[in-house]
């Protein structure tokens, strides 16, 4: 059976979502509502409102929406389930048994298992003769014990069915280490080890789960670095390595590095701040988990083309964050486990000098820029200016702009007025071209052409904003909803979705149930629900419900009554005589 009606309801109430949400956002009042920046992509300007009175939220920018359990889902990559018992034990509730958990919620809970075990496989066989070589090799790189225990480390043995026996005498099925990526599938079906011959490096989240894992190649054999591929519980772009002990020590920065061993080596040091991503280039969802847990980030990548194109990649992805962002290049082309162990005893404290004297991430643009042109030469100066204030017309801040035109000016002998003349006309280049952009994606969504919950609705724009318009009125006004259910039956709905809607709303009712938007959430794909939050956002509340709840039902009888081409294309004289005569009486 379902977790029970009651249980949600009182989940929901003692659970409030201002309180929630405001452990992962900065909120502040804006009316009735609470405003912030949105958690689901980078905005500079608040678009994420959260209304308490009606336990919602929802982001004007990117549309995600829904009830504190869609928030849970979505902000810790949970499902339905596991949302609700990560709530419940907010809560203190215990959460009854149910069926669904025999299901996805289930799978995780046996993957995360199964990775544990393996984590321990692997850490244990790093004591063994076979791997004593990944020992020597992590001892070589001047690790500690304290650090191989504390960071798990361990090592995957050659043969390729030590790991899938092991969990298989433990109880896993080969279909469960299969999907949790711990063993590929050969030609046969059978399962075999994913790691095989390499130092292995556990990825934990932040309620301290093993959710996947980094093996490094400790031979010439390519690929250097094999990582977990996505598995129910794991999605490599939305995760950081160490990030469970570096949330703790942040104090407000956070280091960003490339690879594990410059993580665990800067950690050793005492840079416990210091965070990795994993064998991926920096993405929006890291960028934003970055940002739930600092408000400067240090960006500490190699020093060579490949490490310096990753850098400016990665600043494009934090800026739009609002993050403070700052950039440290280890001298000599060195990472910054090389250059910590070059120093010996002194390696930590030279590092702190460098993190120190790092400069922010317009001077490292700048610098870059600069590294392209001989100034000396009179039409390289001009071109350096002129990409310089290309670059400086990017920055939103119009006192973070002044500084840098005046940098150039002093630095160049250029009058001030001349390259801020420039600079303005590049910002209004940019502003006139940011706002065409939007109105054509207005004017995009207006036509609901982008729309991938409701599919019908661009062929039935009529039709479909009268039942948004009347879903937001019954959900507001459960007054009236009796009346409209009595005389619009949902087929009457013409598209599918919005259908549904009504049908959910319309079943509880009659079964004595409340409907708002976080009793109808479990029904609901976080999709969905972001449609749904959107509807109610889109319609005010009606002065005169019942006759506006008239008016749309008169559409959507209006609407019913319209043959489509295909319909046309199909019906005979007759039938096509009766339309017209149909839709004269209308008109008169």
């Amino acid at each position: 059976m379902p977790i029970p009606e009651e249980f949600i309801r009182d989940l929901k109430m003692r659970c409030d979502i201002a309180e929630v949400i405001s452990s992962y956002v900065n909120l502040k009042k804006a009316g009735h509502n609470l405003m912030g920046l949105c958690p689901f992509h980078n905005e500079k300007s608040p678009s994420f409102s959260v209304s308490p009175e009606n336990g919602f939220f929802h982001c004007f920018g990117c549309g995600a929406g829904g009830d504190v359990i869609t928030f849970i889902k979505r902000i810790e990559n949970l499902d339905y389930v596991e949302a609700v018992k990560l709530l419940a034990q907010r809560a203190g509730m215990t959460v009854p048994d149910d069926d669904r958990s025999k299901g996805m919620s289930q799978l995780r809970s046996r993957i995360y298992e199964a990775n544990r075990e393996a984590a321990r496989f692997y850490h244990k066989q790093l004591y063994t003769p076979e791997g004593r070589e990944a020992l020597e090799y992590l001892r070589k790189r001047q690790l500690t014990e304290k650090t191989i225990i504390h960071f798990g480390l361990g090592y995957s043995p050659k043969s390729r069915f030590e790991l899938v026996n092991y969990l298989k005498s433990k109880g896993f099925s080969g279909t469960e280490l299969i999907q949790a990526n711990l063993a590929n599938e050969s030609k046969r079906g059978n399962p075999f080890d994913r790691f095989s011959d390499r130092v292995m490096f556990p990825i934990i989240d932040l309620r301290g789960n093993v959710i996947g894992f980094g093996g490094r190649i400790m031979s010439d054999i390519k690929p250097k670095y094999l990582n977990t591929s996505d598995t129910p519980v794991f999605n490599k772009s939305r995760n950081l390595f160490a990030l469970q002990f570096a949330k703790n020590k942040a104090d407000g920065q956070l280091i960003l590095v490339e690879g594990y061993m410059d993580v665990i080596a800067l950690h050793q040091a005492g840079f416990e701040n210091a965070v990795a991503t994993l064998g991926t280039a920096l993405t929006q969802e890291q960028a934003l988990t970055i940002k739930r847990y600092c408000d400067e980030v240090v960006i500490c990548y190699d020093a060579d083309e490949a490490g310096q194109k990753a850098t400016a990649r990665a600043i494009s992805i934090l800026r739009p964050t609002g993050l403070n962002i700052k950039i440290l290049t280890v001298p000599s082309g060195k990472d910054p486990d090389e250059y910590i162990k070059s120093y010996g005893d002194q390696g930590a404290a030279r590092f702190r000098m460098l993190l120190e004297k790092s400069g922010n991430d317009v001077e490292f643009r700048l610098q870059k820029l600069r590294s392209r042109y001989n100034t000396e030469i009179t039409e390289q100066r001009v071109e350096f200016l002129t990409e310089a204030a290309k670059m400086i017309a990017t920055l939103d801040n119009s006192i973070e702009r002044d500084v840098y035109i005046s940098k150039l000016s002093e630095e160049l002998n250029v009058e001030k007025s001349a390259v801020k003349q420039q600079v303005s006309r590049y910002f209004k280049y940019n502003s006139r071209e940011a706002s065409k952009k939007e109105q054509r994606e207005i004017q995009y969504r207006l036509s609901a052409r982008d729309d991938r919950i409701n599919t019908e609705k661009p062929n039935n724009l009529r039709a479909a904003n009268a039942e948004e318009a009347l879903i937001a009125l019954l959900m507001k006004n459960a007054d009236v909803a009796q009346n409209i259910f009595r005389i619009l039956p949902p087929e009457k709905f013409i598209t599918s979705f919005d259908r549904k809607v009504y049908e959910t709303i319309k079943s509880r009712a009659e079964k004595g149930f409340d409907f708002t938007v976080t009793d109808i959430s479990g029904e609901f794909s976080d999709e969905e629900m972001s449609r749904i939050t959107k509807i109610l956002v889109s319609h005010p509340r009606e002065n005169d419900p019942q006759t506006a709840a008239d008016d749309y039902i008169k559409v959507l009888e209006e609407e019913a009554e319209k043959m489509t081409e295909d319909e046309i294309a199909r019906s005979d004289p007759e039938t096509l005589m009766e339309q017209l005569r149909k839709m004269k009486e209308k008109k008169k």
